[in-house]
């Protein structure tokens, strides 16, 4: 399958899909102006499918994987990565494990006979899990060093429904009592072509991409997928006690998910209130008041919800009234938005478009997204009509079907605030 490509482009936009009979989906995009390529690899086995008392094994499974694949011990596997000049990384997210390597374009087949080995015959050596398990016992500690983190952790843990308020670190105790074989049955339970995605940019060719793709892995063995149903839950406010010279706010309220006829006009009612300096909540909060330094409010998405988030760090003193305006700000939206918001925010969307038309790293991750949540990649086209279609308007109707309401709230500090009537 190839979608078309763009109009008024002289290169175009070359797309291609490709199930193998496994349930693997491989997706690329033909880069020819560039000389590099990247590989990007998602797999159903992110957080959110961490057992309980074994909360953090996402995170102990993914820093493991690659120590060691294949015919290569960890310092081979590294040694020959390195070779091929592939900046790498391995994440793992709520519903994803992802691995991800950028190098030139001539190397993606040899990186991804290592790729393969990676997901398909890793190690996994018991030597390495002790020193893995300090590493992630020490980011655990490092959130009490990072307040904005850790107090917006703690909104997700409250806000979203279990499983997927799982923090990727997981709790040090369970990382503690953590064994080889746990980690191992992780993987061998989580790792599956059913649900995993592989997408590729760059200067490639499909034709011998796909049929390397389905030497390697085309006798994935493609496994039931694990139940993840969200539990029944009602979201809470919290206050958090920690005796410090400042309080930390994050709120959460619900908004619509990818995919939704009103997805970009929350993605631009998000930019309008924090989108850079002449936005609502810097020049609000900061600017006029200087209630605090850090101020931003975002949007963020599962297949099936949506979420606005906002966060501020400010002195204690300070904290109610930074909240106050916050909320004010956050609520005051329905009341109109200017045609000059909604150019800055056009413009800015815009950017953000071009400059990954110019990544291979943001191109393998785009199209990947856009499977994941969509079952399709969208064109340029397709994403840039529906910034054109931004205005004012849209958005105050969109707001108007989806009100700033039922806000939580969760602070980390000395003393609790009030939600703003």
């Amino acid at each position: 399958m190839k979608p078309g490509g763009r109009e008024g482009d002289s290169v175009g936009q070359q797309v291609y899909q490709h199930t193998l009979a496994n349930g693997l989906v491989l997706l690329a995009e033909r880069m020819e102006h560039v000389r590099s390529a990247a590989i990007n690899f998602l797999v159903p086995a992110g957080c959110a499918y961490d057992p309980t008392g074994r909360l953090g094994v996402a995170s102990i499974l993914a820093e493991m994987i690659t120590r060691g694949a294949g015919e290569r011990d960890s310092r081979e596997l590294s040694l020959a990565l390195d070779g091929l000049g592939v900046d790498r990384n391995e994440s793992v997210g709520a519903m994803n494990m992802r691995f991800w390597g950028s190098t030139l374009a001539r190397n993606v087949p040899p990186a991804l006979d290592i790729y393969a080995d990676i997901v398909l015959r890793p190690h996994l050596p018991a030597e390495e899990l002790e020193p893995v398990q300090a590493l992630a016992i020490q980011d655990i500690q490092s959130l009490e060093d990072a307040p904005q983190q850790k107090v917006m952790v703690e909104l997700r843990r409250r806000y979203y429904p279990p499983p997927l308020n799982k923090d990727r670190r997981g709790e040090a105790e369970d990382i503690e009592g953590m064994t080889i074989d746990s980690v191992r049955s992780q993987y061998k339970r989580l790792f599956r072509p059913n649900g995993a995605i592989l997408s590729v940019a760059g200067n490639i060719e499909w034709e011998p991409l796909k049929a390397q793709v389905e030497r390697l892995l085309g006798g994935w063995r493609s496994e039931d997928d694990p139940d993840l149903r969200p539990t029944a839950h009602t979201p809470k406010s919290e206050h958090l006690p920690k005796d410090t010279q400042q309080t930390q706010i994050a709120l959460a309220y619900p908004s619509v998910p990818i995919g939704h006829a009103d997805y970009y006009a929350a993605r631009a009612a998000a930019a309008v209130l924090s989108g850079g300096m002449s936005s609502r909540l810097f020049t609000e909060v900061r600017e006029k008041r200087g209630l605090c330094y850090s101020v931003i409010a975002f949007h963020e998405t599962f297949k099936d919800r949506g979420t606005m988030l906002a966060y501020a760090g400010t002195r204690t003193d300070r904290a109610q009234q930074t909240l106050d305006v916050m909320v004010r700000e956050l609520r005051r939206l329905k009341d109109g938005i200017s045609d000059d918001e909604i150019d800055r925010v056009k413009a800015g969307l815009k950017s953000s478009l071009i400059m990954q038309e110019e990544s291979t790293s943001a191109r393998a991750g785009a199209i990947a997204t856009d499977w994941y949540y969509l079952g399709r990649v969208r064109s340029f086209d397709e994403i840039q009509a529906a910034i054109d279609g931004l205005t004012p308007q849209a958005i105050l109707d969109s707001l108007e079907r989806y009100p700033v309401k039922d806000m939580v709230l969760v602070t980390l500090g000395p003393d609790p605030l009030t939600m703003p009537e």
